[in-house]
C-alpha cells in the first residue's frame, strides 16, 4: 500500500479503513469458523481427503496427518493474509493459533417428517415422525473479491467475481447427502463503468488476452469439480447482450466435451412475475442432474460422489442466481428424499419442510447479496415463499435505490477495506476520499429513463409489449400502453419511494381530452410557478358496488423533457416538441382504439379525478392500486408504508 506524503491524510485514511473494516467484521454477519470442523471443504472433499491420508497411513505407519488448516481449500480461506505472520512460524505452537474463517453464510435446521405411519404400540395410534438436519453453506472465494461495481469479470489468473460454492447438505441417521452448487461473474474482462442507475456492461480487453483467462478459469474449475454445466442467465437483448454475446464465444471457441452449455434468459422467459417458468429450465437440465448425481455418504463409506456442478450466473451473479440455484436445489432435494424413504415417489415434500427450505435458500441469497451489493436479494419473496408478490416486489424497489446509493457513496471504501484484509493493493485515488460530483448531461439522465423503464415493463407486464414516454421531467411517473390496458406507474422522487401502480383496461376509456392546463406550485407536476403547460387527460370509469360502470375518473400527463424516437431518446427542447409529444401519446392511444373520442380544447378545466375504489382515506398515496390477476393481495397499506418509509431514508 502506498503511504502519501500528508500525515493527516494518512491518519485519516487509517481511520476511514479501520472503522470500514470493523463494519464488515462486526456488523455483516457474514464469517464463519468451526475449531474442530473444516467449512472451507465440501464433504465429498473432506472425503476424497480422509481417503488419502487413509491410504498414506497404511503405506506409511509413519505418517501423521498434518494440522487441520493445511487440508484447507485456500480459495475460501479468508485470513489467510492476515495470519501469514502465524503460518510463516509452521510450528505445532502456531498450528493452535491458525483458525481459518470463511465468508459466506451457514445456518442448520433441524426438520421432522410425518411418514404416513402409525404407532400401534400407544393408545391413540400416534402418527411416526422421523428427524433429519438440512444445512445449508456458502463459501465466498477470497480472490477477485469485492463491491459489485468494482469487481466485474475476470482477472489474469482466471478468478472471477462474486465467486461462491453454496452445499446443501441433508443429514438423516448414518446418511449424509451433499449437493454442491457455484455461482461467480461471466469469465471475461468486463466492467459497468459510470454513476448512472445500470450502467451497460463493457468489455475491457481483447479476444486473445480474454480467451486465455477465460481458459484459465474453466480448467481449474474443471479439475476441481469435474463436469461443468453453465447456465447463464443474462438477457439475450438490450444492454447485457454484448455479455451473452462473448461469453457463447468464447464456450464455442474453449471446445470442451465436459462443459455444457445452457443459455436461459429468465427476464424474457419469467416476464411479469412469472417466476414460476424456470421449470421449463428444469425441464431441459433434468438429465444433467440425474447425470450428476450428489455426493451420499454414510458410516460404511460412500454410496455415490457428485461429477460436475451446476455453474449459474447472471449479471450480478445475485437475483436470478438465487431462483435457479434454489430450483435446482428443490429438485435434487426431492429425488434425495425419495432415496432416504422420507418421502414416497411422486409425492410433494410436505409443507413444513418446504418452508425451512425457502428459509434456507432466501437467507442465503441475502447474505450473499449484501456481501456484495449491500442489500438484501431482490426477488427474495418467490425465493422464500414459492410466490411472487406485490410486498417482494415493493421491497425489491427499496432495495434497488439503496443498491445504487451504496455502489456511488460506499462501495469504493469498503473494497478498499476488503483489499486491505486479503492482501491486495490499494488503488491511489482512495487516499485522498474525494468524491467525483454527482453531474449528469441530458443525454446520461436520458439513458436512466430507458432503463427504468424497460424494468417497469419487465416487472408489470404480463407479455411482451412496447414502453410508450416517460410522463414527467422528473421521472415521477412511467406510462405504459399495451394492446389490452394501460399502466401508470407513481414515484415519488423527492422521497426515493414507489408509491403506486394503476393498470386501466383500454375498453374502460370513455374519452381523450388535449389542450393547455394551468400548473401551480401546488399541483401534481411540482411546477415552481403557475404557467401554462399542454396536458392530455384520459377519463376511464370503473364498476361499482353494483356492477354498474361508474364515470368520473382520470388521469393526466404532460410531457417529459425527452421523448424516444426508433427506440432514440431525443431531448426536447422547444414547446413546440412538447405538444408533438403529448399529440404523439394520445396517437398511439387511438392506434389501438380508433373508436375513442379526443376532444381537443383552448383551456382544460382543472378538477380532481374521483377517488379509485382500491384506494381508502388519506393514504391513498401508499395504496395498492388495480393489480393484475398474478399479483397476490397480500400486502396492507400499514405494511407499504413502512416500506415507503424505509425507502425514504435513502440520501440521493
Amino acid at each position: 500500500m502506498r503511504r502519501r506524503d500528508n500525515k493527516g491524510e494518512n491518519e485519516k485514511f487509517e481511520r476511514r479503513m479501520l472503522d470500514e473494516m470493523s463494519k464488515i467484521w462486526d456488523d455483516s454477519q457474514s464469517f464463519y469458523f468451526s475449531p474442530s470442523g473444516d467449512l472451507t471443504n465440501s464433504q465429498q472433499r473432506q472425503w476424497i481427503i480422509q481417503q488419502k491420508e487413509i491410504m498414506t497411513l497404511q503405506e506409511q505407519p509413519e505418517y501423521k496427518a498434518p494440522p487441520l488448516w493445511k487440508k484447507l481449500d485456500h480459495r475460501f480461506f479468508w485470513n489467510q493474509h492476515m495470519l501469514k505472520d502465524v503460518i510463516s512460524h509452521d510450528t505445532e505452537m502456531a498450528n493452535f493459533w491458525i483458525l481459518p474463517i470463511i465468508q459466506g453464510f451457514v445456518q442448520v435446521e433441524t426438520c421432522k417428517v410425518d411418514l404416513g405411519r402409525f404407532d400401534r404400540t400407544r393408545e391413540a395410534m400416534e402418527p411416526v415422525f422421523e428427524t433429519f438436519v438440512l444445512t445449508l453453506i456458502s463459501r465466498r472465494s477470497r480472490f477477485r473479491a469485492g463491491t459489485r461495481y468494482n469487481r466485474r469479470g475476470v482477472d489474469e489468473d482466471g478468478k472471477v467475481a462474486n465467486y461462491v460454492e453454496t452445499e446443501q447438505i441433508i443429514s438423516y441417521l448414518d446418511h449424509r447427502v451433499s449437493f454442491v452448487q457455484v455461482r461467480g461473474s461471466v469469465p471475461v474482462f468486463w466492467s459497468q463503468p459510470g454513476i448512472k442507475y445500470r450502467p451497460p456492461p463493457r468489455i475491457d480487453k481483447g479476444p486473445a488476452e480474454t480467451h486465455d483467462a477465460f481458459e484459465k478459469h474453466f480448467n481449474e474449475e474443471l479439475a476441481t469439480y469435474g463436469h461443468i454445466c453453465i447456465i447463464n442467465l443474462v438477457e439475450q437483448t438490450g444492454r447485457e447482450k454484448v455479455i451473452a454475446d462473448i461469453y457463447t464465444e468464447n464456450v464455442c471457441e474453449f471446445s470442451c466435451p465436459d462443459l455444457t452449455y445452457c443459455l436461459f434468459d429468465f427476464h424474457e422467459y419469467c416476464r411479469g412475475m412469472h417466476f414460476e417458468n424456470v421449470s421449463i429450465l428444469l425441464t431441459h437440465i433434468l438429465d444433467v442432474i440425474n447425470e450428476q448425481k450428489f455426493c451420499w455418504l454414510d458410516k460404511q463409506g460412500r454410496i455415490c460422489l457428485q461429477f460436475g456442478v451446476f455453474r449459474v450466473n447472471c449479471i450480478d451473479c445475485l437475483d436470478r442466481t438465487n431462483v435457479v440455484q434454489t430450483a435446482i436445489a428443490k429438485t435434487v432435494m426431492e429425488i434425495v428424499f425419495t432415496k432416504l424413504g422420507l418421502i414416497a415417489p411422486e409425492k410433494p415434500v410436505p409443507v413444513n419442510i418446504r418452508n425451512a427450505f425457502q428459509l434456507l435458500w432466501a437467507n442465503n441469497g441475502d447474505a450473499i447479496s449484501r456481501q456484495y451489493a449491500g442489500t438484501n436479494a431482490l426477488k427474495g419473496d418467490y425465493t422464500r415463499t414459492g410466490e411472487r408478490k406485490f410486498s417482494g416486489l415493493m421491497k425489491d424497489s427499496v432495495n434497488s435505490a439503496s443498491r445504487y446509493y451504496q455502489g456511488r457513496f460506499r462501495d469504493a471504501e469498503r473494497q478498499a477495506a476488503i483489499d486491505l484484509m486479503l492482501g491486495n493493493p490499494i488503488p491511489e485515488e482512495i487516499f485522498s476520499g474525494n468524491e467525483t460530483s454527482f453531474t449528469e448531461d441530458i443525454t446520461a439522465s436520458a439513458e436512466q429513463v430507458k432503463h427504468v423503464i424497460e424494468d417497469s415493463k419487465k416487472l408489470l407486464l404480463p407479455d411482451p409489449a412496447e414502453p410508450a414516454n416517460p410522463t414527467d421531467t422528473d421521472m415521477d411517473v412511467i406510462l405504459l400502453l399495451t394492446r389490452n390496458f394501460y399502466c401508470v406507474a407513481w414515484y415519488d422522487d423527492e422521497a426515493d419511494r414507489v408509491s403506486h401502480y394503476q393498470y386501466v383496461p383500454l375498453e374502460d376509456i370513455t374519452l381523450i381530452e388535449i389542450g393547455q392546463m394551468q400548473l401551480s406550485s401546488n399541483s401534481l407536476f411540482k411546477t415552481t410557478k403557475s404557467q401554462l403547460s399542454f396536458c392530455i387527460r384520459i377519463y376511464y370509469q370503473q364498476r361499482d358496488d353494483n356492477g354498474q360502470m361508474e364515470p368520473g375518473y382520470f388521469h393526466i400527463f404532460r410531457s417529459a423533457n425527452l421523448r424516444f424516437f426508433n427506440n432514440l431518446a431525443v431531448a426536447i427542447t422547444s414547446e413546440e416538441e412538447a405538444i408533438e409529444s403529448v399529440k404523439y401519446i394520445c396517437e398511439a392511444f387511438l392506434g389501438l382504439r380508433d373508436e375513442l373520442e379526443v376532444q381537443r380544447v383552448a383551456r382544460m378545466e382543472r378538477k380532481k379525478s374521483k377517488i379509485p375504489r382500491e384506494i381508502r382515506g388519506h393514504e391513498a398515496s401508499s395504496s395498492l392500486l388495480n393489480l393484475p390477476a398474478h399479483i397476490p393481495r397480500n400486502f396492507s397499506d400499514k405494511s407499504l408504508s413502512k416500506v415507503s418509509n424505509t425507502m425514504g431514508l435513502l440520501k440521493r
